[in-house]
Order: C-alpha cells, then structure tokens, then sequence
C-alpha cells in the first residue's frame, strides 16, 4: 500500500529526471552558443588568421586590392 502513494515505481521518477535534466541542458546549450558564437565572431585560431592572411596577400599579389587596402586588412588580420 506504500506505492500507492509518492513517486514509487510510476512515472514520477521520470518526470524528477526530466524537470532536472532540461533545465540542465538548456544551460550547457546557451554556454556553448555563447563561447562558439564568440569564436565566430572574433578571429578565430592561429590557422585561420594565417589563412586569411595569405588570401589576403595573394589578392594584393593578383593587383585586386591596393596597398592601402592591404595594409589596412593586415593590420586588422594581425590586431586579433
């Protein structure tokens, strides 16, 4: 007669996990958007300020971009 009453066996050990757990994830969700969205945002890693470095050479290289433009760019590449 214990069980009848409470969670027992029923679905309510259920719905505690859940009430624990979305709460949770939803935490760990906006920490992840926060910190990958910031990585979008800036510069990125070493590799991709590199990479853009060089495509940003090669446009001047082809004469796609004046010196001044270039310079300009680089310094931005280089100030991140």
């Amino acid at each position: 007669m214990m069980w009848e009453y409470g969670m027992g066996w029923g679905w309510g050990w259920l719905a505690m996990i859940l009430f624990w757990l979305v709460p949770i994830l939803l935490v760990l969700a906006a920490l992840k958007y926060l910190f990958t969205n910031g990585a979008r945002l800036g510069l990125g890693t070493r590799e991709e300020r590199q990479k853009a470095l060089d495509v940003l050479e090669e446009r001047y290289a082809r004469g796609e971009i004046d010196r001044e433009e270039f310079l300009k760019k680089r310094d931005d590449l280089k100030r991140g």
